[in-house]
């Protein structure tokens, strides 16, 4: 066939099937979820280039057989027309590469220029030779002659740049791929090497399936979750980017379930069954990303949607009515794409920040206002990432404050609570509640920690050196940082290196919420133990406090939540509880610390508590380090 055109052996069942696969990838395409890539475009482009070369060839043996008149030219014209298909689909083939490998700009040109060069050649002298008689050529009695086939030299010249491409520079793609698609190409060189051989004309088409395939096995497929009917969370920024770049609005609902959003925590059957009815049910061609367990984010095209809003109204109102049935805490954020944020293409960032700042079982429409919270979080990554680059300890933007504690048992203030402020120039005073989270989730907690630790350091030493009566200052740490092999060693190695005597700073610690978690601080807190750091359980009574797991790790103090003091002022039996809890956590010689005390009952209700110690407004808001000159006294 494509070496020489031997129409007396051709069968076109090969050619149907290969259009009839075609056909019906085409309509799970459209019907599917599919990512709209630039490689998501070359690969549709290879299929239409394999449906055209199947019909052309096709139509080939079919005008042959009802030719007369020995005028053959629309024979040469389509024979021509199918090896430009052919070679069209190397070439696309060769381009769909370049883009997965990415190489640089420079080899990237040398081998489009070469390419494509060679395939227009290529063509040119399949025609030349048939005008001239030195190949494929039919006479006027009908008997086809052979002659000079230039395919088989062509196809095997974009073989050897494919091959080369996979070996050059196929180290950047998954090694088991690159021998998926080698191994696809072999079985396509064997297909036509056996009718080269055995003189056959018939799979020629479906030789250059195989790998086609394989590419969409590969790089396209995008299984659902049965369960739910989401897609991985890796096609959405493909996705945004897509719409983006076409101008093309969507409109997002974004779903949180705080009560399965740790992993292995599966949703129930009928909640399950919930969620797959609503992206179908009340949107066309909508698509339903799965963000992490319990976090789903729900994108609806504005395009082929144009009643969206009354759309996103029965959504609403439908989910209302789920909640009072499944009663399963949730947040719920919708909005409407913005131009910032898709350019960013930052949508999960804007939504989790939105999610912090929402209210447990509430919806939240997207406004402006949550945009400039984005602009100025993305103000402040650029800050912290700054800081991360410098590790300088004495970072003038991160300011040391403090809360002084009220020691009950010396009546002096002797403790203090360090805490962080950031300054950034034009932004002002950036506040915990959003820098923390920021900075979590970027990696960039542990150098905030070191700075904050070295400066406390600092000011304990100028405080001790002036004669005044230090018990110890706290330091928050982060879970995040815990699981950090190094962490230990830069705690030590700071205090050691600032020389501050031992016992003089504590380390405030929120409780472990899983086993692996429990570990890591048991281990951490055994290890720092010896250096004479002292250790606080921070918000004693928020989420789940396990009295078991506390009680087999060496705490010193516990500090009950300020929600607990606040319980206590209008619940008697909130009250009698958190007394027996601090009594007798005081008997088994921890410490208690009340947090949020803001007034004089709160002061006398928990100091008959088995109180130690109490921070809260009562005595001092945060203040400046420096300033705990004015509540610490001189011995």
């Amino acid at each position: 066939m494509g070496w020489q055109l031997l129409f007396d052996n051709y069968n076109a069942s090969a050619d149907i099937v290969v259009l009839t696969i075609c056909i019906v990838t085409g309509i799970f395409l459209a019907t599917s979820f599919s990512v709209r890539t630039k490689t998501f475009g070359l690969f549709t482009a290879m299929l239409g280039g394999l449906f055209f070369a199947a019909m052309t060839d096709i139509l080939l043996h079919i005008c042959y057989d009802h030719v007369s008149g020995g005028n053959y030219t629309v024979v040469y014209v389509l024979r021509v027309l199918f090896h430009f298909f052919l070679f069209f689909l190397l070439f696309l083939f060769i381009l769909y590469l370049l883009a997965l490998l990415d190489p640089t700009e420079k080899k990237k040109m040398t081998v489009i220029t070469v390419s494509a060069t060679a395939g227009v050649m290529l063509i040119i002298t399949d025609i030349l030779l048939s005008v001239f008689m030195f190949g494929f050529h039919i006479e006027p009695d009908g008997t086809e002659v052979p002659g000079l086939n230039i395919f088989i030299p062509g196809y095997a010249f974009f073989i050897v740049i494919i091959i080369s491409l996979l070996f050059g520079i196929g180290d950047r793609l998954y090694s088991k791929t690159v021998i998926s698609i080698l191994g696809s190409i072999l079985v396509s060189f064997m297909m036509l090497y056996n009718e080269i051989r055995f003189g056959k004309s018939s799979y020629t088409v479906s030789a250059f399936l195989f790998p086609i395939l394989s590419i969409l096995y590969l790089f396209h497929s995008n299984p659902y979750n049965i369960d739910t009917g989401t897609i991985s969370v890796s096609a959405l920024k493909e996705t945004v980017e897509y719409n983006y770049s076409h101008k093309r609005d969507f409109y997002y609902v974004c779903l949180y379930l705080p009560d399965f959003a740790s992993e292995g925590k599966a949703l129930p059957k009928d909640l399950q069954a919930a969620i797959r009815q609503f992206p179908a049910k009340y949107f066309k061609r909508s698509a339903l990303f799965q963000v992490s367990n319990g976090f789903m984010f729900l994108m609806v095209p504005g395009k082929h949607n144009p009643d969206c809003e009354e759309g996103l109204r029965d959504t609403v109102r439908a989910f209302t009515k789920e909640y009072k049935r499944f009663r399963y805490n949730y947040k719920l954020v919708i909005g409407k794409s913005i131009d910032v944020i898709s350019r960013k293409n930052e949508y999960l960032s804007f939504i989790k920040g939105i999610l912090r700042r929402t209210r447990i079982n509430s919806i939240h429409m997207v406004d402006n206002r949550d945009v400039n919270d984005f602009n100025a979080s993305d103000a402040v990554l650029l800050e912290l990432e700054d800081i991360n680059a410098k590790h300088d300890l004495n970072d003038p933007r991160v300011l040391a404050y403090c809360q002084p504690v009220l020691n009950l048992k010396t009546g002096k203030y002797d403790t203090a609570e360090a805490l962080m402020r950031l300054n950034f120039p034009g932004l002002g005073m950036v506040y915990p509640d959003l820098f923390i989270p920021i900075a979590e989730e970027n990696g960039h907690i542990h150098v905030l920690t070191e700075i904050i630790l070295h400066k406390t350091c600092e000011a304990i030493k100028k405080l001790l050196n002036e004669g005044y009566d230090v018990n110890r200052i706290s330091v928050n740490v982060s879970m995040h940082e815990l699981r950090d092999a190094g962490f230990t060693k830069d705690i030590e190695n700071i205090i050691a290196s600032d020389a501050v005597p031992n016992g003089k700073v504590a380390i405030e610690i929120t409780e472990s919420q899983t086993d692996s978690d429990f570990m890591i601080v048991k281990s951490m807190i055994e290890e720092l133990k010896g250096t004479g750091i002292t250790f606080y359980l921070d918000d004693f009574g928020t989420g789940f406090s396990n009295l078991e797991r506390i009680m087999k790790l060496p705490f010193d103090t516990i500090k009950f939540d300020r929600s607990l003091v606040t319980a206590c002022k209008t619940d008697k039996r909130s009250e009698e509880i958190v007394r027996r809890l601090a009594g007798m956590l005081s008997e088994l010689d921890y410490s208690v610390l009340y947090e949020g005390i803001e007034e004089e009952n709160d002061e006398i209700r928990c100091g008959s508590m088995s109180a130690s110690y109490l921070q809260g407004y009562r005595y001092s808001r945060p203040i400046p380090i420096e300033e705990l000159e004015g509540f610490f006294t001189k011995e």
